[in-house]
């Protein structure tokens, strides 16, 4: 068992030499981000906002991320009715923080505006809007979307760790999970509308400077159990996690921490992972025990010399066991969510 070191107090995330003072997790973003104290260069700072939204049949995923090298606008339409997806991505070399990513999650506006995209997040209290132009997105047809999601008193997933081998690197992101969604994706002529009632979304806010090679496990669903909204943030892999994990379980918009999981993901014949065959995941405290049915593996393999990303979203369904903090155990049942694998070399 790890041990799961809560941080309350708020507090600047780095000291005077670059490194974080208090390590640990936390339910809301405590600590202040300021770019000012990190311990490196600019080229080595990691910074993304990513959103997923849908519902039982649509999904929607945005990204903007400035890695350094590198600048990253992506786009992920998703069909959960038949399990297909298309993304488009525009890379641009050094983008030296044009978009203008905040230092905070909750407040201020980015975006891009490149000739193949247009892309903005607008955040201001208890609501987010994002927009969205994609004009030659899939087959000569424009992808659109206006979204705006709303964020009630709800606990989320922060997290702040470093790196054992340089704790001058650090990973320090904030997970909000089961926000209600409302707008429209059009993708051609056809288009599709998000009701808070059967659509949710989720924001992945990440800021940091990281080690070259790294490889993550994410998992991510947003829904409801019971009428009651319920969903969960799993993730390891990187960074040194013996002062928190960032695993935690959302219901009722209170968080349920638990401590660390595993992705038991079966093999192939050849050694690799076998994405599509059938996943265990499970708790080292039985609090979250299941199987992960995949129904998609949505792929992506970028190379451009120093920023190399190999990467598995895999899209399906969960049913198992979860225990919350005061014992109670829900029954889940083909809960819609991803789950993916991603190893990058930036």
């Amino acid at each position: 068992m790890g041990t799961q070191h809560e941080v309350t107090r708020k507090q600047p995330l780095l000291n005077a030499n670059g490194r974080i003072g208090e390590p640990g997790w936390a339910k809301q973003l405590v600590w202040d981000y300021n770019r000012d104290c990190i311990a490196a260069p600019w080229y080595r700072r990691k910074e993304w906002d990513y959103y997923l939204v849908g519902d039982g049949q649509t999904g929607v995923a945005f990204t903007l991320s400035d890695l350094g090298y590198a600048g990253m606008a992506s786009v992920s339409f998703l069909n959960y009715m038949d399990w297909t997806e298309h993304t488009e991505t525009i890379v641009e070399p050094l983008p030296r923080g044009k978009y203008g990513l905040g230092c905070c999650s909750g407040r201020g506006s980015c975006g891009v505006t490149h000739p193949k995209i247009r892309l903005s997040y607008t955040a201001e209290k208890n609501k987010r809007r994002i927009y969205c132009r994609f004009p030659e997105f899939l087959e000569g047809k424009a992808l659109e979307a206006d979204i705006v999601l709303y964020e009630p008193d709800m606990d989320t997933m922060c997290i702040a760790t470093p790196w054992a081998e340089k704790p001058t690197a650090f990973y320090y992101n904030q997970k909000i999970n089961c926000m209600p969604a409302c707008g429209w994706v059009k993708l051609g002529e056809e288009k599709h509308r998000f009701t808070p009632d059967s659509a949710m979304g989720v924001l992945d806010w990440g800021r940091g400077v990281w080690t070259y090679d790294n490889t993550w496990y994410w998992g991510t669903g947003s829904g409801w159990h019971d009428g009651e909204p319920f969903g969960f943030n799993l993730g390891y892999g990187f960074s040194d996690r013996s002062s928190a994990s960032e695993n935690m379980v959302f219901y009722r918009n209170r968080a349920h921490k638990l401590d660390e999981v595993t992705f038991m993901i079966p093999r192939n014949d050849e050694g690799g992972y076998a994405f599509m065959e059938p996943w265990y995941l499970t708790s080292n405290d039985g609090r979250f025990v299941g199987s992960f049915t995949p129904r998609m593996d949505r792929q992506a393999n970028i190379n451009l010399l120093a920023v190399r990303s190999v990467q598995h979203q895999v899209f399906g369904c969960f049913s198992g066991k979860v225990t919350l903090d005061d014992g109670t155990v829900l029954d889940i049942r083909d809960f819609l969510c991803a789950v993916e694998v991603i190893h990058n070399m930036y």
